[in-house]
């Protein structure tokens, strides 16, 4: 062995490498690891070496620090440096492992990992450290304790392993597949297939996982399905290293020559963009290894088995004079990495030694690591003796012995209960004598109670502390709670994660498997949501709006029937009420009571959303019951006035909801006052009585619709407050009739959990011991169930806890004006005849059609879901079927559920907030067609908003009367926006950019052309949208909207509202014409318009190849029209007709798509071209502009 240059560190273990072992010298080492090691009699002592006095290190050039010997005689195989803690790991052919601890690689722990097997890997964890070898994996505590020992399958030969996340891990090696291993349940949940001979190598990005194979190639698969992607065959021998950082990939290897595999000098560097390789880097060593040390700059370290190190940059030369040399004992380097901090580089040689570069003196592996646990020696010993004397002893300081039983004070979790301290009142005297400044409150000490010390009460009263819808956010809580349970997966709260390319590739299919829309929760006072799908799927509510249409700026009848026909085109893509909610936010009602929640509001989860959709449950029945009442409708929106819904009297909001009463009040004097009045909905009035008596629903609400009380009220005939005693009797059911629960403490929800229990109970008995533990039967049970003689299916006792709701309730209508309510079933059907003979005696059957539940969560502050039961009508419309089916509505989240899940309601986490109940046989009582009101006179010219707008401005000309579009015509479109909230976002540890939430946009001009006819290319509508929300930012240089555009005060545009330009362009949709534009998805988004695909011609997908790159509409016009556009800012209507020439030209070059392989080529030129110019547009002289061009140029008469 050659010890010339060795540092003088290694002094400390000269004895230990002779045959003669001296314990005494170093008490680390194990002497029973050199028993079978062979050493060099001719070796030079390690005593003879000079001892230098110190160690010089240049700052930023990386030198020799130390070495260490980790087992003598034996190569190291791995080397790994902790990324929590300052320490290095080292593993050797044997399966044993070590590791040190800091800079001076002072010995921390040694264990054996494996006996026979070599270590091939080694990734450190938070909790412990992971070893791979041949066929095992093995997790150890820094220490060496087993956390556990996953055996493989014997014929596995594993050489590399990569971890995704925290608890998921990839294995590989040579053979063909990878193995996905849970390290939480520590068992193999996937197999991935790849090619023989294997993966040797495995690395990881935010794009893709790289695999290494022994055949020389580089596969890149993708995240999610580990499908390859795209391959590099790098070698034609076989792959030595691999590394990637940011955009490039750096490989050495060997090459097949007519004597065999040889190193090869030349590294393959590859560019992840382009997905093609640059210029190979020629270096100056035979490279084994290689690592990126981005630190300054990105440079490559590329390590050669015989020690010599050279670093170079991987798109530039490698200079000769960058080559170091590492001093081996052994004749070979066995492995090398580097630190997280990219301070410390480690080598291991063949002969066991460890040698450490730095380039500082006092070097850090990681920036911010965690203090080590260094071993303490037993005190029991050194303690003191304990004085009994001493009232204030800690007992604590008595040592008790370690034992598996279980101890007197650890008790159950069932007979404990938290008792959290309240902070104590302020004292009377501190808020008398309080001197306020700003919100802070100053006031002198009245030294009535000792400084910091505060009585310790056990027992509290229970109005101080309710613990009602208090969920725990840890699960440790929970088991220390045991009655807060885990919130149902499909219940927690949505939301979405956006990527670089938006939403273009969230998948909302995974939430949402059926095809009725959902709508996008990121909005705000989306919490709306839940409440507009019940409205929907009311047809008869559904119809009504959709026929309603009113010259009002900012109707919610409007906007919701707007959001109703979105709802009606999808096809399983969200929906969102954007325009609905700005809408909404406008009106003075819903900022006064309070539904207007600010965004940290909604964020945080500090409104009471139970009472919140409650108010907006009241609020929004009673804006659609006026919004119907206005019977004056303007010659423009006539269509409207046809609808069979519209009546002389009341809105029909009012004949679906209202339900007529008289409310009585007598006097004790015995004057008697009776006032007619009317209601949309009721709220439940729940039993005072602290008994726990049992309560049908049908008690509860007839006690709550026909309510008595005695309250203080005016007497005409006494002319003063007096006792009165106030009674309601019903005059006229309504049609579909809307209960708010208010179940907002935790009284209430106390009474919901009792009468569930009793409810329970009862049916146990009811049905005796027919109830099975779950929905199995066997076959001969199915015959009986489909024989006509079967009998009904017993429900389940999952399917009777937490139920106390009816499905069904039955009202009569008495003589003497009083109200008969009782819950009614399917056997009650059976009993007494179908209900519809029984309504011309007065009698209704109502069946439960919606709930909206409040999930208590405080992880994320709670939210409102629906259940729906959505009827046959829909169904056939959306599926083509007919059949009724109860579903969970959250958000964007849709899945159908047993109907016994709507009425289940576990008051710890799921609490009721509203219910309807709808007449039975409703449908068919209204006339449910819909009639288009947007008719064509939308289109007509009309005067702008703007002030100051003349005519010499007018940018467009508007449709004559035989210019009206039809089916299948072109329109050129083009909108701008501007920024109402800008984004928010968070930087990530990994320098990554993660989107929380995104800006919200509001359109601000749309332009539609001409798309054929003498006058192609002239804009018909070119409007400036008026908004009266703040705008943040113009987005001058993109839109070309500038501040002033949009005030109806300043403005020289031609300004309309929102409403009336969306209406234009539904009817555009409703006719038939087909869009062309340039990126239009994002345009209709904001516009918030449901356009269907086979309408839509967007160029930046007729000119993409599949996974490239989009391309812009300026280069687009730049390759093929030879124009020049957007040259100091955007204009929609320049951008509307060059997406019109875009299109002309795809249908030229594609000839009317039925040549898709010349266009193909033309497609590959163009990217080639791209490529080559960096996407930019030329700026010669004498570009032409299509403002200028000749087939515009009756535009210039405008």
């Amino acid at each position: 062995m050659n010890f010339e240059g060795l540092d003088p560190g290694l002094a400390e273990y000269a004895p230990a490498m002779h045959s003669a072992l001296d314990p005494v010298l170093d008490a680390h080492l194990n002497p029973s690891l050199l028993q079978n090691v062979e050493l060099d009699p001719e070796g030079v002592a390690l005593e003879a070496l000079p001892v230098q006095e110190s160690v010089h290190i240049m700052e930023g050039v990386y030198s020799e620090l130390h070495s260490v010997v980790a087992e003598v005689g034996v190569p190291v195989s791995v080397s790994h440096f902790d990324l929590h803690e300052e320490m290095l790991w080292v593993g050797s052919h044997g399966g044993h492992a070590t590791s040190f601890f800091g800079p001076a690689l002072e010995r921390y722990s040694s264990f054996q990992v494996n006996g026979s097997d070599d270590i091939r890997q080694i990734q450190s964890l938070e909790n412990g450290i992971l070893f791979l070898t041949k066929n095992n994996l093995k997790y150890m505590a820094r220490g060496g304790l087993i956390i556990f020992d996953y055996l493989l399958d014997e014929n596995e030969d594993m050489h590399s392993l990569l971890l995704t996340d925290s608890s998921t891990l990839l294995v590989g090696g040579l053979q063909n597949h990878i193995l996905e291993i849970d390290l939480n349940t520590v068992q193999e949940t996937q197999k991935y297939a790849v090619e023989t001979p294997g993966v040797t190598i495995m690395r990881q990005t935010n794009r893709f996982f790289f695999c290494g194979h022994t055949s020389g190639k580089v596969s890149l698969r993708d995240l999610r399905t580990f499908k390859v992607e795209h391959e590099f065959d790098a070698f034609s021998g076989s792959l030595s290293d691999f590394d990637v950082h940011g955009n490039l990939l750096a490989a050495c290897g060997f090459s097949s020559r007519l004597t065999g595999l040889a190193c090869d000098r030349f590294l393959k560097v590859y560019d992840l963009r382009m997905m093609r390789a640059i210029t190979p880097l020629q270096v100056h060593v035979d490279p084994a290894f290689l690592r990126f040390i981005p630190t300054y700059t990105s440079r490559l370290a590329i390590i050669s088995q015989s020690g010599q190190c050279q670093f170079c940059e991987p798109t530039g030369l490698a200079n000769p004079a960058d080559i170091f040399h590492v001093n081996p004992v052994g004749p070979l380097l066995m492995t090398f990495d580097v630190s997280a901090s990219k301070q410390a580089l480690a080598f291991g040689d063949s002969e066991g030694c460890v040698h450490l570069w730095t380039d500082s003196p006092e070097p850090s592996f990681n920036p911010y690591s965690r203090e080590t646990e260094f071993a303490l020696p037993c005190l029991v010993d050194s303690l003191p003796p304990l004085d009994w004397s001493q009232d204030l002893l800690p007992l604590s300081l008595i040592p008790v012995p370690l034992t598996t039983d279980t101890l007197l004070s650890d008790w159950p979790a069932a007979n404990s209960a938290p008792a959290p301290r309240r902070a104590p009142p302020v004292d009377a005297e501190i808020l008398r004598t309080m001197k306020k400044v700003g919100f802070i409150g100053y006031a002198p000490n009245p030294r009535t109670k000792l400084r910091n010390q505060i009585p310790y009460r056990l027992k509290e009263s229970d109005s101080e502390f309710d613990s009602f819808s208090q969920v725990t956010e840890s699960p440790v809580g929970r088991e220390e709670e045991p009655h807060l349970h885990m919130v149902s997966k499909k219940y927690r709260k949505v939301t979405i994660k956006y990527s670089k390319l938006g939403l273009e590739d969230f998948d909302f299919k995974h939430y949402n498997k059926t095809l009725f829309a959902g709508l996008e929760p990121h909005i705000p006072n989306a919490y709306c949501n839940c409440m507009i799908q019940v409205l929907y799927f009311l047809e008869p509510v559904r119809c009504l709006i959709q026929n309603h249409l009113c010259q009002k700026e900012f109707c919610l009848a409007c906007e919701l029937g707007f959001l109703f026909h979105m709802l009606d085109l999808s096809r399983g893509d969200p929906c969102q009420g954007s325009n609905f909610l700005r809408a909404f936010r406008t009106i003075p009602e819903a900022s006064a009571l309070g539904l207007i929640l600010a965004d940290s509001d909604e964020a945080s989860g500090k409104g009471n959303l139970a009472r919140l959709i409650q108010r907006w449950n009241r609020f929004i029945l009673t804006q659609l019951h006026q919004d119907m009442q206005e019977l004056e409708v303007p010659q423009a929106y006539r269509g409207a006035g046809g609808s069979s819904f519209c009546s002389s009297g009341d809105s029909v909001i009012g004949q679906l909801f209202s339900c007529e009463m008289e409310n009585c009040s007598l006097c004790r004097c015995g004057s008697e006052t009776v006032r007619a009045s009317s209601t949309l909905l009721f709220t439940l009035s729940y039993p005072d009585d602290k008994i726990g008596k049992n309560y049908d629903f049908a008690q509860v609400l007839k006690r709550s619709i026909c309510l008595d009380q005695n309250t203080q009220a005016w007497c005409d005939n006494c002319e003063k407050y007096q006792p009165t005693i106030q009674t309601r009797n019903i005059r006229h059911l309504p049609d579909i009739l809307v209960i708010n629960c208010e179940v907002n403490s935790s009284k209430e929800a106390d009474f919901w959990r009792m009468q569930a229990e009793v409810a329970f109970k009862m049916a146990v008995k009811k049905h005796g011991g027919e109830i099975s533990k779950n929905k199995e039967f066997a076959l001969a049970d199915w015959k009986e169930l489909g024989s006509p003689e079967g009998v009904l299916v017993c429900p389940s006792i999952e399917e009777l806890k937490n139920i106390w709701l009816p499905f069904s309730i039955r009202m009569k209508m008495t003589k003497n004006k009083g109200l008969d309510v009782c819950n009614w079933t399917d056997g009650d059907e059976m009993q007494w005849g179908p209900a519809r003979a029984e309504e011309e005696h007065g009698v209704y059957v109502y069946d439960l059609m919606a709930t909206v539940v409040h999930i208590l969560d405080s992880r994320t502050g709670g939210s409102l879901v629906a259940h729906i039961k959505v009827g046959e009508t829909y169904h056939q419309r959306k599926e083509g079927v007919t059949h009724q089916q109860w579903y969970l509505f959250n958000d964007f989240l849709i899945e159908p559920i047993d109907k016994h899940e709507a009425v289940q309601f576990d008051m710890n986490w799921k609490v009721p907030a509203i219910l309807y109940y709808v007449k039975r046989n409703l449908n068919s009582r209204y006339n449910l067609n819909i009639k288009n009101p947007i008719e064509a006179s939308v289109l007509l010219a009309e005067a702008s908003l703007a002030r100051k707008q003349r005519k010499t401005h007018t940018t467009f000309i508007p449709l004559m009367l035989n210019e009206m579009p039809q089916i299948g015509d072109l329109v050129g479109l083009d909108a701008e926006f501007v920024t109402l909230n800008e984004e928010e976002a968070e930087l990530r540890s990994d320098g990554t950019k993660s989107t929380i939430k995104p800006s919200q946009m509001s359109v601000a001009r749309i332009t539609c052309v001409r798309g054929q006819g003498p006058n192609e290319g002239i804009p018909f509508i070119d409007d400036y949208i008026s908004t009266q929300e703040q705008v943040v930012d113009y987005l001058t240089q993109y839109s070309g909207i500038k501040p002033g555009d949009l005030d109806a005060k300043i403005s020289s545009k031609h300004l309309t509202t929102l409403k009336s330009t969306y209406l234009k362009l539904r009817f555009l949709i409703d006719i038939g014409v087909k869009f062309v534009g340039h990126g239009l998805q994002k345009d209709f988004r904001v516009i918030n318009l449901m356009v269907p695909k086979d309408q839509v011609l967007d160029t930046v997908y007729l000119f993409h190849m599949p996974r490239k790159r989009m391309i812009s509409l300026r280069f687009l016009a730049w390759y093929f029209l030879d124009l020049k556009i957007q040259a100091e800012t955007h204009d929609s209507i320049e951008d509307a007709r060059t997406a019109l020439q875009l299109y002309r030209k795809y249908l030229e070059l594609s000839k009317n798509g039925t040549e898709p392989e010349s266009f193909h080529k033309v497609l590959k030129g163009l990217y080639e071209k791209g490529r080559k110019m960096d996407w930019k547009v030329p700026e010669p002289e004498g570009q032409t502009s299509p403002k200028n061009a000749a087939v515009f140029s009756s535009v210039l008469a405008l």
